[in-house]
Order: structure tokens, then C-alpha cells, then sequence
């Protein structure tokens, strides 16, 4: 059995980085060169996805659009551009890649997405049947080895027969309130089975700092779990509130840990967006060096 179907949210209004996503959503920002929804599809290529459904809200066609081989600028640019035409193409459909698109409902009386669970229930009918990847569109998982976080993942799920396998990482415990922390069977491994879920919980409620990673994969079991829960006052449905529901019944959850050569970078707010810009800059194949260098420079010069 092989996994080959991905789910990537990417309706999110993007208001903590304000003013930057006025008119550009936040999985455009550039990061290097590339945009950050680029380097997440790439991501999940590598992992052997071939079908990748975007769910996106009203503001996100830009989206498509990047992944579109026969766009409006590469049609605009002449065959004495052939250089600018390479940089762009990308050859998806060459590589047996194929992009879908819908869009996430808001329920009735509210005006923002009707949260992360609605969102993966979007996918439904796209999944038809089979166990798939979702993978947030506003987080890179960069990984320094051959074997991606996502790989190690789908070798578990489909090794342990999971309704649930999540990505996972260590937070320190300022930062546990800030996302749906797991807790483990056994704290020290690197795939173990989840026992809880807790979302946003204060430091002191758990002695747990393993936080989700934007990463997961799910059987279809999943869906009838989304489609029971009740939206909040705010109208949204959460994913986190599934797969409680799952542990709950003692299925199979388990999360697998980013190892040490993996990085996780969330672009949800500025500094975290500038610190990710930085670190695949430094990256550039041709102006990396150079980038590097000017950092340097500026942080020897004296204050004025």
C-alpha cells in the first residue's frame, strides 16, 4: 500500500502577519526563492505524494496559479527569456503531479473559515477511500537527510496500521500554550503511541512538550470523527478535537518526532517568517555566501 494523496489547507487569513497579507497570502511569502507553499508541495513530493488538494478560502487563487505551468507570465515571456522560462517551470505534470482545488465553507453567521477539522473535511470526496497526508500550507518541514520527517511517517502508519500518525517536536514551556501538545506512552521515544491530546494547554496541566508539527496523516475513519464534533461558538471545527475522539476509542495514534537533522519552521508570525527568510538565504546556491558575508558585516559594525 502506498500514500499518495495530500490535503493542504491553506485558507487561513493570515492576520497575525498583517500588514505583509493584506493583498499576498501568507504561503506566498518568499522564502529564498521560492514561495513557502512551494517548498511544502516539494516536501511532499519527495515523501511520494502525487495528488495534492489545496483547500483555500476566497483570497488564494495566486496559489493555483504558482503551480500553473502555462501561466500568464510564462506565456508573456519570449523565447529569448529562456533562462526566466527555466527558473519557472517546474514540470509537475512531467513528474505525475497533479494539483486540485476547493474551497472551505463558512458556516452559516460567521465570515472566516470554519476551522483546521472543516478544513480536512473539505478533502473528503478527494480522498475517496484511502489513507492521506495533511500538511499545513503555512509550515516548511526542511529535512538535512535523504529521509524526510513526512517518509518516517508513512513508514509508521502504514508499519503499525494507524488511524492516526502525527508529527511531532519538542517545545520549551513558554511555548506550550500556543499549540495541541501529545502525550505520549513512552515519552522518550522517537514513534510512540499517544494516549491524549491537548489543545493549548497551560504549562502546569501537563508535564508533556511534545507539540504538533503541521504534519499528519489519517485513514478515512477520520472524516466520520470531523463530520460528528460540534463547531465552537466561533464557528470553527477542530482537528485536534478528531482525533481526541480517536485516541478515545483505542485506535492507533502515534506520533513520530522530528529527528535531529530536521527543522520546522512555522511561518506565523514575523519574526518566525524573517528567521525562516534568513535561514534558506544563507542557503542560496549563488548569493549565500555573499548574504552571509553582509550579515556579518552588519553585526561587527559599531552603533551609531
Amino acid at each position: 500500500m502506498h500514500i499518495t494523496k495530500a490535503i493542504v489547507p491553506v485558507a487561513g487569513l493570515g492576520t497575525r502577519l498583517l500588514p505583509t497579507t493584506k493583498a499576498l497570502p501568507k504561503e506566498m511569502l518568499p522564502v529564498g526563492r521560492l514561495p513557502v507553499i512551494h517548498h511544502v508541495v516539494e516536501e511532499l513530493v519527495s515523501a511520494g505524494i502525487r495528488q495534492i488538494l489545496f483547500v483555500t478560502s476566497g483570497n488564494k487563487s495566486v496559489i493555483a496559479e504558482h503551480f500553473d505551468e502555462n501561466s500568464e507570465l510564462t506565456r508573456r515571456l519570449g523565447t529569448d527569456q529562456q533562462d526566466l522560462l527555466e527558473a519557472c517551470r517546474f514540470d509537475y505534470r512531467t513528474r505525475g503531479i497533479e494539483f486540485f482545488t476547493v474551497r472551505q465553507r463558512c458556516l452559516p453567521g460567521h465570515t472566516t473559515p470554519a476551522g483546521t477539522g472543516d478544513a480536512v473535511a473539505a478533502g473528503q470526496a478527494f480522498v475517496a477511500n484511502q489513507d492521506f497526508v495533511v500538511a499545513f500550507g503555512d509550515s516548511i518541514v526542511h529535512s538535512s537527510t535523504s529521509e524526510t520527517l513526512l517518509q518516517r511517517m508513512i513508514f509508521s502508519h502504514l508499519n503499525h496500521h494507524s488511524t492516526c500518525t502525527i508529527g511531532a517536536y519538542q517545545v520549551p514551556d513558554a511555548l506550550v500554550h500556543r499549540y495541541g501538545i501529545l502525550i505520549p506512552e513512552d515519552a522518550g521515544s522517537a514513534d510512540c503511541k499517544l494516549t491524549d491530546i491537548i489543545e493549548k494547554p497551560s504549562p502546569d496541566q501537563t508535564s508533556s512538550r511534545l507539540a504538533i508539527s503541521a504534519r499528519y496523516i489519517f485513514s478515512p475513519s477520520v472524516f466520520e470523527r470531523i463530520h460528528a464534533l460540534t463547531p465552537t461558538p466561533n464557528g470553527e471545527i477542530y482537528l485536534t478535537d478528531a482525533i481526541a475522539t480517536l485516541i478515545s476509542e483505542g485506535t492507533m495514534v502515534r506520533a513520530v518526532r522530528l529527528g535531529e537533522t530536521d527543522k520546522r519552521y512555522d511561518i506565523g508570525n514575523h519574526l518566525a517568517y524573517f528567521e525562516t527568510f534568513i535561514d534558506y538565504a544563507f542557503d542560496d546556491p549563488e548569493w549565500g555566501a555573499q548574504i552571509q558575508s553582509y550579515v556579518r558585516g552588519k553585526m561587527d559594525r559599531e552603533p551609531t
